[in-house]
């Protein structure tokens, strides 16, 4: 079977103005060009599609159903170029730097701080990504990474970054209630939310079988954004890292339970390349990322 040679960008351009305006000398107009250049242009296409695509009406035109079929094609391969192209354009901003970073240190730890970050730095465009697939630190795709482990890649400065550590926490409401109450007794005045891998965790697993054991199963996770919403709502108690809570905890809507151990979580490395980077912007978040920890802790 013989491959059809697909119509030029130009070619589909003015089939699409055409087809938009019901009339070649508006479309003509828009794109800049004389009303005969649209005409031969709807011509040609016609021609390699071997069939009509508009018919007549008036001093304008309409589409038949050849057209109307291939008008919704060339829209939507257009807005898909067009979004194309203004994403490369974002990849040639000056003030562009792609930081890769674990979902919930995005969403407690980094998104809380972006307005300091923006203050610090008014040219930053910040492309923040949470696919931590995209590990490989270049000068291309991703400038800073935040990982679980050193990527071990030449050329890198890779150094650890922040200790998380998980806290038993509540609503501030809920928490001061339980906080008033003796460990025997809080189990029957709160339920508890958990996500759901921290049962078989071989480091918080034991919290939960000695001194949350006694509390209700409310609700289980396997997201622990749903897990922090639901601590908001007042659902319960619920075992959360740091780093996640870290923005209720800093503005008092969420609050440490007393008397329940921290147990020490993941330790998370900062990455960047050795040398000159490709903006020195790049250079002052990451100097800014680490001084922000330091101050954090």
């Amino acid at each position: 079977m013989q491959k059809r040679k697909l119509p030029s960008l130009t070619l589909l351009a003015g089939f699409e103005a055409a087809a938009r305006h019901g009339n070649f000398s508006r479309a003509a107009d828009e794109l800049h060009l004389s009303q005969s250049a649209i005409s031969h242009q709807v011509q040609q296409l016609e021609e390699q599609l071997k069939q009509p695509l508009f018919r007549r009406v008036g001093r304008g035109v309409e589409l038949n159903v050849a057209g109307e079929v291939l008008l919704k094609s060339v829209q939507r391969s257009m807005t898909v170029l067009k979004a194309g192209l203004g994403q490369i354009a974002t990849y040639l901003d000056p003030g562009l730097v792609v930081v890769t970073c674990p979902e919930h240190i995005a969403h407690g730890w980094l998104l809380p701080r972006l307005d300091d970050l923006q203050q610090c730095l008014p040219e930053l465009c910040l492309l923040l990504s949470t696919d931590m697939t995209a590990r490989f630190v270049d000068e291309v795709d991703v400038d800073i990474s935040i990982s679980d482990r050193p990527l071990l890649q030449e050329g890198l400065t890779e150094l650890p970054w922040l200790q998380d550590n998980w806290v038993v926490v509540a609503n501030k409401a809920l928490a001061g209630r339980i906080n008033a109450l003796p460990a025997s007794e809080r189990h029957l005045h709160a339920s508890l939310l958990c996500l759901e891998q921290s049962l078989s965790d071989e480091k918080t697993a034991p919290l939960f079988l000695q001194e949350l054991g006694s509390f209700h199963k409310l609700a289980l996770f396997d997201d622990l954004r749903l897990l922090l919403d639901a601590v908001r709502r007042s659902r319960g108690i619920a075992c959360l890292p740091h780093l996640l809570a870290d923005e209720g905890l800093q503005d008092g809507s969420l609050c440490v339970l007393d008397g329940y151990p921290h147990i020490p979580g993941q330790t998370w490395y900062l990455s960047g390349m050795v040398s000159e980077p490709r903006a020195s912007i790049v250079k002052q978040v990451f100097s800014w990322l680490q001084d922000e920890a330091k101050n954090s802790i």
